[in-house]
């Protein structure tokens, strides 16, 4: 089975350029073709392909399905982009592989990147989406201060992976099914967002004795998290 990606409207398939050319130039689609589609909101659609004239693609929507999330639980991942892109982009495609539901890019003290770019960003996750054949889209939030995302109102089970030489746990099962996770950067975060940290609740936890990178760790917290339902 193969997935497209498009919003739907009208009971209409609204295609991006590089979706469109991809089912006409490289998969060469034909008039009433049937596909799958995803919008990455739970759904799957059959549709029919109705015009491919004039460099238009016209696709109806002739049957609607909802489906389950692949896993049951919502993982929420707090992480630093890293310096190199790419890294962070993996890990991205990797998390959305394995199961998660929402990331938010934290800026802490010893971030050496800032900024990322969000719609590359989305592009990734729904190319992953589609490669795991999964339903649900992970949101993916902008770029936030460290300070700031801790404020956030927060009912989930919440934990914190850094290096310092503390007492730490496991990640533990939660009833409510309901995580977030915060991930430093490359220099790991700084004593006082630790302190901040654990003072809202946040508990560290450990990962194995090895340092890892960023997006390794982040990487390693999904999986514990999935491996756990």
């Amino acid at each position: 089975m193969q997935f497209f990606f498009s919003k739907i409207e009208d009971k209409k398939a609204l295609f991006s350029s590089d979706e469109k050319i991809h089912l006409t130039k490289v998969l060469r689609k034909k008039t009433d073709d049937l596909i799958k589609i995803i919008d990455g909101t739970g759904f799957l659609y059959t549709g029919k392909i109705i015009n491919l004239k004039n460099k238009n693609l016209e696709v109806e929507i002739i049957k609607k399905e909802k489906k389950e999330k692949k896993h049951n639980y919502y993982l929420h991942l707090a992480i630093a982009p890293t310096k190199n892109i790419n890294r962070f982009e993996w890990f991205l495609e990797k998390g959305t592989e394995i199961g998660i539901d929402e990331i938010t890019p934290i800026i802490c003290k010893n971030s050496e990147r800032k900024k990322i770019n969000i719609q590359r960003c989305n592009r990734i996750l729904i190319s992953s989406v589609k490669q795991s054949l999964k339903y649900h889209l992970p949101k993916l939030n902008e770029a936030i201060k460290f300070d700031e995302f801790i404020k956030q109102k927060n009912e989930s089970k919440k934990y914190i992976a850094h290096c310092k030489e503390t007492e730490k746990i496991k990640i533990e099962k939660d009833i409510n099914a309901s995580y977030t996770v915060l991930i430093g950067p490359e220099g790991d975060f700084s004593d006082h967002e630790i302190d901040i940290a654990n003072n809202n609740n946040y508990e560290s936890i450990t990962l194995g004795e090895s340092r890892l990178r960023t997006e390794t760790a982040g990487i390693l917290a999904t999986h514990n998290i999935y491996l756990l339902f």
